[in-house]
């Protein structure tokens, strides 16, 4: 799943890029990997590691823009048409963590 945001990093406006990799270990487990880039460059965040839900993903990302003066422009949000649609529903569920003040 790829979604795209308009936004500014350090007062400079680019484009974010959030790519989630869902993996399906069973009919009731799940792990996400989650990367962030700017532009085509992949930005490290805090850990590597593969997270068992999709909210522990999006609030590393939170806590990762904002430690450096990242901001998204909600209305800007992109999503790529492929994706598994139980992960749309479990990202527009959480995508408020991307967004806290």
């Amino acid at each position: 799943m790829v979604i795209k945001y308009q936004g500014k990093q350090h007062g400079k406006s680019t484009t974010f890029t959030l790519r989630i990799i869902g993996n399906n270990l069973s009919k009731s487990s799940s792990n996400y990997q989650i990367d962030l880039l700017v532009g085509d460059k992949q930005l490290p965040t805090f850990t590597t590691e593969i997270h068992q839900s999709l909210s522990n993903c999006l609030k590393e990302i939170y806590l990762f823009t904002k430690h450096n003066g990242i901001t998204f422009e909600a209305s800007s949000e992109e999503i790529a048409p492929k994706l598994v649609p139980y992960d749309l529903v479990l990202f527009n569920h959480n995508k408020y963590a991307l967004f806290r003040a």
